[in-house]
């Protein structure tokens, strides 16, 4: 079984890139997301799952380990298939869609394109306490914690993750964003509390860019 593809993109499409591995072209489908930082004749490396049925083997291509995790869990979902997963994505990162899923907002969710009220709502309700690489899509412990807190702990690398495309949508380079938001996150104004809350992190992040 494939699981990683490592080459030059010979050709891009609405949803599909070939990649050329020693000489061999393999077509694998992409997301939206996925495909809109591939350009051709560049080096890539996608992580791969591969879907093997009655028509033939399909490859889908990924730039990092978040987001196969996230598709092997979407399409474990009663109902859901790669299309609708890949459709998911497009709308969320693996970031909000735990976000979503926490806060049962099968609302957006159903905004991915082929997904109705009742599968989102399915697909919030199957996600419950799935996890992630560094994050679980349902936190224990939180009933207490006010809106837009996180614990430190499981879900830290999912606060890092908003700050730093929070950062991003502002025109911060992602490299830059991602090394303030770990300087913010050593402050001692959040070093001293329990919980990290998203708006202060972002103040501190930006605080760090600016110096």
């Amino acid at each position: 079984m494939i699981g990683r593809l490592k080459g030059d993109i010979i050709e891009c499409s609405d949803e599909e890139v070939l990649i050329d591995v020693g000489g061999v072209g393999y077509w694998v489908r992409c997301g939206v997301r996925t495909l809109s930082q591939l350009s051709n004749d560049a080096a890539v490396c996608l992580r791969i799952e591969s879907q093997t049925r009655e028509d033939g083997t399909k490859l889908y291509g990924f730039l990092d380990a978040d987001s196969l995790r996230t598709f092997r869990v979407l399409i474990a979902v009663q109902g859901v298939g790669p299309k609708a997963a890949l459709a998911v994505m497009d709308v969320l990162t693996p970031s909000h869609l735990a976000k979503a899923v926490r806060e049962d907002d099968k609302i957006s969710v159903g905004r991915a394109t082929g997904v109705g009220p009742k599968l989102a709502q399915r697909i919030v309700l199957e996600l419950k306490g799935k996890a992630l690489t560094h994050e679980v899509f349902e936190p224990s412990g939180g009933d207490n914690l006010g809106s837009g807190a996180v614990v430190y702990g499981a879900l830290e690398a999912h606060i890092h993750q908003d700050a730093r495309l929070a950062l991003m949508g502002l025109g911060i380079a992602e490299a830059q964003a991602r090394r303030a938001v770990e300087l913010a996150m050593n402050d001692k104004e959040l070093s001293d509390k329990e919980s990290i809350d998203l708006k202060t992190l972002i103040r501190l992040s930006l605080k760090q860019v600016a110096r």
